[in-house]
């Protein structure tokens, strides 16, 4: 999902000299801007996304009732987002785009899903859960060998791709003006202090009972997993992801066309059970993604349109939320509140990005 240029607003051609020299002044603004930056402001985001990639992962489908809210951020708060963080600052750092982000937040997802909680493998883990029900179905795609059901790779990895790190990180950076929005947040420093809290928070569920719940994988399915975390992280940091590429000035479809494609997609995989299911939903996943990218190569493609390709699983879920029970028995007003408070937060996340994002574009048309 590659984000328009800063300065894509601007009346000039795309490709004229006078926007050329437009690029170029807005580039040193930007750099004075940044370094005149108060402390405060430029950790704004950083808190923000620290608190908004745990919230979205646990909370934002239906995971807790409200009094689990802030549990949520407190212990899980330093692991998912520190990782939302550092996936985010990575990328940013190298000057690469959503393709990088993507293929990290992959391998944060088997990374915490095969390493660190080990639910990947342990068939017990939702056991003490309203979701021991699943237990069925998620066997029913075991990969021989390996032991562990393909259906839960794909619900567990994708859910970390698009809720914990993707959804997070588009709608903190659609809140940014223009010329903060890929710019990295942090210097080496700050990296050195949330890749310590992460590794902190990844210890804590990898100790704590209720988090591995003191189930251990066999050395091959460690290694399994530890492999293709290494394999994702390799290819994301290929430098054919920072390379610039000519985007053809063609058309692209409406923001929501593109959101109403992630939500099909959301929607029809879990239309069926069994290989049938895992092969239909890996099969849409990765047909809708091809369109996004290719739509992304074009020069009409902006950021409200990664806003809406980012988030629509994301207010998807909150939409499905009143479905689903928490993972814990709760009371029946304390889980109603807590899917009100969902849909409250995520029409507040959202919508507030996109009046955002319309209200930028008009300053730079009028400054144009």
């Amino acid at each position: 999902m590659p984000t328009e240029p800063d300065s894509a607003d601007s009346t000039a051609p795309p490709h004229s000299a006078t926007h050329r020299a437009t690029t170029d002044r807005a580039a040193t603004q930007r750099a004075a801007t940044d370094g005149r930056l108060p402390l405060r402001r430029r950790l704004v985001p950083v808190i923000a996304l620290l608190l908004l990639a745990p919230w979205a992962a646990e909370c934002s489908w239906g995971g807790f009732a409200i009094d689990g809210f802030l549990p949520v951020l407190i212990f899980l708060g330093p692991m998912y987002g520190g990782a939302a963080i550092l996936i985010r600052e990575t990328a940013r750092h190298l000057g690469a785009g959503w393709p990088t982000i993507v293929l990290l937040a992959a391998a944060f997802g088997v990374l915490q899903a095969g390493l660190v909680d080990q639910s990947l493998f342990n068939p017990d883990f939702l056991n003490d859960t309203q979701y021991a029900d699943t237990r069925a179905a998620a066997e029913a795609t075991l990969v021989p060998g390996l032991d562990f059901s393909l259906r839960q790779a794909y619900d567990y990895v994708g859910g970390h791709i698009v809720l914990t790190i993707c959804a997070p990180i588009v709608l903190i950076e659609s809140f940014l003006g223009p010329e903060r929005r890929l710019r990295p947040w942090l210097g080496r420093p700050g990296l050195v202090v949330v890749g310590v809290l992460y590794l902190l928070g990844s210890l804590l569920i990898f100790s704590d009972s209720s988090g591995r719940k003191g189930f251990l994988a066999s050395p091959l399915q460690l290694a399994f997993a530890a492999t293709v975390v290494v394999a994702l992280v390799v290819v994301a940091l290929l430098p054919r992801w920072r390379r610039p590429h000519p985007r053809p000035a063609r058309r692209v479809p409406h923001p929501l066309w593109v959101g109403l494609l992630v939500v099909l997609v959301r929607i029809g995989a879990d239309l069926t059970p069994g290989w049938a299911g895992v092969a239909i939903a890996l099969g849409l996943a990765a047909a809708a993604g091809g369109l996004i990218a290719y739509w992304s190569s074009r020069d009409g493609w902006g950021q409200r349109h990664v806003l809406v390709a980012g988030t629509a699983s994301l207010v998807t879920a909150a939409a499905f939320a009143y479905l689903v029970p928490p993972y814990s028995p709760a009371s029946p007003a304390a889980a109603l509140a807590g899917d009100i408070a969902v849909t409250v937060i995520t029409i507040a996340l959202a919508g507030g990005a996109w009046w955002r994002l319309r209200a930028s574009r008009a300053v730079h048309a009028a400054a144009s």
